[in-house]
């Protein structure tokens, strides 16, 4: 079930290169797979998904968060939202809730305030608790 965080933000748990038409139809120019492959068995790989994504006409990162998120995946995560710029952005893990996680962090690294961040997160139904201790707070 896909989700919204803000106007240009999207959140999915895992996809499939089947699901790429429903995400260009809500207006995603920016795919970004926050799962590292071989999670999980059956997992579709981040290839096949890559190829579907890009031949819809639209971009694709990928950006594996395993075992925490460091600097370097905000900085990516940061990066994608950059390149987005005006069109929406898809960031799909297993439940959403990593790619909500980087969002935020990212969002804040960019002077976007807890309190904001917390509710668009919240409205999509997810916590930050896990990365509160990362977030910009107000003032």
């Amino acid at each position: 079930m896909v989700r919204q965080l803000d106007e240009n933000t999207f959140i999915e748990g895992q996809i499939g290169p089947d699901d790429i038409a429903r995400f260009k139809a809500l207006g995603v120019t920016l795919v970004v797979n926050n799962r590292p492959d071989g999670e999980d068995e059956g997992q579709p790989l981040s290839a096949d998904i890559e190829a579907a994504v890009r031949s819809a006409g639209m971009e694709y990162r990928h950006v594996p968060i395993a075992r925490g998120m460091g600097p370097s995946d905000v900085e990516a995560m940061r990066e994608a939202i950059h390149a987005a710029g005006d069109g929406k952005l898809l960031a799909f893990c297993r439940s959403g809730n990593r790619s909500t996680l980087a969002w935020a962090v990212a969002k804040s690294e960019d002077g976007v305030e807890r309190e904001e961040l917390e509710r668009c997160a919240q409205g999509a139904g997810f916590s930050l608790d896990p990365v509160a201790h990362l977030l910009r707070d107000p003032n």
